[in-house]
C-alpha cells in the first residue's frame, strides 16, 4: 500500500482537530440548553421533537401584521394604559381646586337624667363648604405637571409603536428569508449527496483519493447542519412574529394547562375593605 504524502495526511489530522473542537463546543451549548430548558420549563427535557412554525396563526400580509401589533403588542397595550393613569391623575390634581362640602351629623338620646327630664332626644346636622381661594400656587404647579406627565405618556407611544412596527418589519423579514433559506439548504443538500455518490464512484475505480471521499462527506454534513439551522431559525422568526403582533399567548397556541387570569384575583378582592387575608387563605 502506497503511503499518502505528508501534506495530505497533515491536512487531515487539522480538519480532526477542527471537528473533535466543535464536537466539544456543541456538547457544552447543549449542556446550556439543558440547563436553561430546565430552569424555563421546570423539568428535565424527555422525547423532543422537532418544533413546527406557527404561520397558521399570523397574518397573511405585512399590512394586517403591522396594524395589529400597533394594536395588541404588549408595550404599546401597556403605553395605552399608561395614558389613561396620567389622564386620571390629571383629573385627581384638578380636584384640589374644587369646592368640598362637609357634612357633620348627630344624634344623642338619654333617659333619667332628672326627674323633671326623663327622657331627652337632640339631633344636630352641620354643613360645610369650603371654596379654595388661593393655596400658594402648589395645586395649579401639580395640575400642570401632571398634564406634561400626560403629553410626555403620549409621545412615549409613539414611540413604543415605532418600536413594534420596526420589529415586527425585522422578524417579518427574518421569517421571509428562513423560508428561502430552507429551500436553498435543501437544494444544498441533495447537490451535496449526488457528488458524493459520484467521488465514491471515481475513487473505486482510482480516479479520487480517500481524501476527496471525506471532503465529500464533510460538505454533505455541513449542508445538512446548515438546513437545520435553517429550520430552527425559521420556527424562531415565526414566534418572533407572533410575539410582536402580541398573540404569543397560551390561549392562541392552545396550550395544555391552566392560563393565569388576572380578573379573577381582582374580583375576589375588590370588595375586601378590611382584613389582611388573601383569597387562598393565607
Amino acid at each position: 500500500m502506497d503511503l499518502l504524502p505528508q501534506p495530505i495526511v497533515a491536512q487531515a489530522e487539522a480538519q480532526l482537530a477542527a471537528a473533535q473542537s466543535q464536537q466539544l463546543a456543541a456538547e457544552s451549548n447543549l449542556t446550556t440548553t439543558r440547563a436553561n430548558f430546565r430552569r424555563i420549563v421546570g423539568n428535565e427535557p424527555e422525547q423532543l421533537a422537532p418544533a413546527s412554525p406557527v404561520d397558521r396563526y399570523l397574518p397573511e400580509t405585512l399590512p394586517g401584521a403591522i396594524a395589529l401589533s400597533l394594536k395588541e403588542n404588549p408595550n404599546v397595550t401597556a403605553a395605552m394604559f399608561g395614558i389613561d393613569v396620567n389622564f386620571l391623575n390629571v383629573k385627581v390634581n384638578e380636584g384640589a381646586l374644587f369646592p368640598t362640602v362637609t357634612l357633620l351629623a348627630s344624634v344623642q338620646k338619654s333617659s333619667q337624667q332628672t326627674i323633671t327630664t326623663p327622657r331627652q332626644f337632640a339631633a344636630a346636622a352641620i354643613a360645610q363648604v369650603t371654596v379654595p381661594i388661593y393655596q400658594g400656587g402648589a395645586e395649579y404647579s401639580l395640575i400642570r405637571q401632571s398634564k406634561e406627565t400626560l403629553e410626555q405618556q403620549r409621545l412615549s407611544l409613539e414611540q413604543v409603536r415605532d418600536q413594534a412596527r420596526a420589529d415586527l418589519v425585522t422578524a417579518w423579514g427574518q421569517l421571509l428569508a428562513g423560508k428561502s433559506q430552507i429551500a436553498s439548504t435543501e437544494a444544498q443538500v441533495s447537490a451535496s449527496e449526488v457528488a458524493l455518490t459520484g467521488v465514491r464512484k471515481e475513487a473505486s475505480v482510482g480516479q479520487r483519493t480517500t481524501l476527496d471521499v471525506l471532503n465529500a462527506q464533510q460538505a454533505l454534513v455541513n449542508a445538512r447542519v446548515a438546513l437545520v439551522t435553517a429550520q430552527h431559525d425559521r420556527v424562531v422568526a415565526s414566534y418572533a412574529v407572533l410575539n410582536v403582533v402580541g398573540r404569543l399567548s397560551p390561549q392562541v397556541l392552545h396550550l395544555a394547562g391552566a392560563a393565569y387570569d388576572p380578573s379573577v384575583h381582582y374580583h375576589q378582592v375588590r370588595d375586601n375593605w378590611f382584613g389582611v387575608r388573601t383569597p387562598d387563605g393565607r
